[in-house]
């Protein structure tokens, strides 16, 4: 499980990277991501990921990418 508040970037390192190599060294079975939602993202400095463009990101990837099952969680205030 990753919670990423952090600058845009570590999320895609996280989901396409990180629980990918987890997940193909059988270390979990599942990748968690919780990330801020919109509303949440503008009251935080920039660079932060949201919820929305993440869910738009790996549905525009496509079914199989990252190859690794997903919960991709947003949180609001």
């Amino acid at each position: 499980m990753e919670v990423q508040f952090g600058k845009y970037f570590a999320v895609a390192f996280d989901l396409f990277v990180k629980h990918l190599a987890f997940y193909v060294g059988d270390v979990i079975d599942v990748g968690v991501e919780i990330v801020p939602m919109k509303e949440l993202q503008e009251e935080m400095s920039s660079g932060v990921p949201y919820y929305e463009g993440e869910l738009y990101n790996l549905i525009r990837e496509g079914r199989g990418v990252p190859a690794v099952p997903l919960i991709l969680i947003g949180v609001a205030p």
